[in-house]
């Protein structure tokens, strides 16, 4: 297999892992969603830590810690990832898997948007109408819904800021997530403790079965982006952004065909509108680079 190939096969299995999350979350009730998100940041630190020893990471980390600016950053990033695994994990686990795949359809326009408000950057013609359809189609799910999709704006949002905090910290995969998952790892820890001597906690209430999925957290947290990883040094960004749908896709197929939520005509119009948005600033964006690599194979060419 070509590394092209290699890189796509990796983007893929990792969006499929991403968007099968609504069958694994219900797996851990009767466990709440804040006991759910304590077990999966205190196995992921755990998780993380060993890659980090297997990987002979750090050195890397080392530096990591050491550096004031980037551990800021990435404190940051730790934060709005807790709320954003939170929010997605009290979604799924509470009938509304719709609205959480929303967020991710909508999380591409809401990152470009905060390029423009934070960073100043400018946008094409083209990438102003697709956050203009995006906009209106919120506005219809919040009359569809009553109120606005609080869930998928939060998801975009915190996603968006997620990613923009990476983005700024410049570091790599494995180290950041060993870093953002250390910081929290005390408070979640605090928190099943507390739990456990309440007699609150779902921990091996539920059998040794049970027990070990709580365990697996780590892993289906970090295998997803190790493969993500694999395939961001092998696929170009143009194929990185088309393989981006591929998660929320499923998301939305398991929500309306497997757990058979509601769908009324106003919701189906409102989605048909992020989708139609999301394929002009896709086709802008496949054009806009198609053009750009025309121009530097023409200055190669003078």
């Amino acid at each position: 297999m070509s590394r092209s190939g290699a890189g796509v096969a990796c983007g893929v299995a990792a969006y499929v892992v991403w968007g099968a999350f609504p069958l694994y979350w219900p797996l851990l009730e009767p466990a709440g969603a804040v006991e759910i998100l304590a077990h999966r940041i205190v196995w992921s630190a755990l998780f993380m830590s060993l890659a980090v020893l297997a990987l002979r990471r750090g050195a890397r980390l080392r530096a990591l810690v050491t550096d004031r600016r980037r551990l800021a950053l990435l404190a940051v990033a730790a934060v709005v990832i807790t709320v954003n695994w939170g929010g997605y994990i009290w979604g799924v686990n509470n009938g509304r898997v719709v609205e959480a795949s929303l967020g991710y359809f909508i999380n591409p326009l809401v990152t470009v948007l905060m390029g423009v408000l934070l960073l100043g950057e400018r946008l094409r013609p083209r990438q102003w109408v697709a956050l203009g359809m995006a906009a209106l189609a919120v506005l219809v799910l919040t009359i569809d819904y009553g109120h606005p999709p609080w869930l998928a704006l939060m998801l975009a949002f915190s996603f968006g800021t997620y990613g923009l905090a990476k983005k700024k910290a410049d570091t790599g995969a494995i180290e950041s997530l060993a870093v953002e998952t250390a910081l929290l790892a005390p408070f979640a820890g605090a928190y099943l403790g507390w739990l456990v001597a309440t007699g609150a906690s779902q921990f091996g209430a539920q059998g040794p079965a049970h027990a070990l999925l709580f365990a697996t957290t780590g892993i289906v947290t970090a295998v997803p982006l190790v493969l993500f990883g694999a395939a961001a040094t092998r696929v170009s960004m143009v194929g990185l952004g088309l393989l981006q749908y591929l998660a929320p896709i499923l998301q939305f197929a398991l929500g309306v065909f497997w757990f058979g939520e509601d769908m009324p005509a106003g919701r189906w119009v409102g989605f048909g509108l992020v989708w139609l948005a999301l394929a002009l600033f896709t086709a802008e964006m496949v054009s806009h680079r198609r053009r750009q690599l025309a121009l530097t194979a023409g200055a190669s060419a003078v």
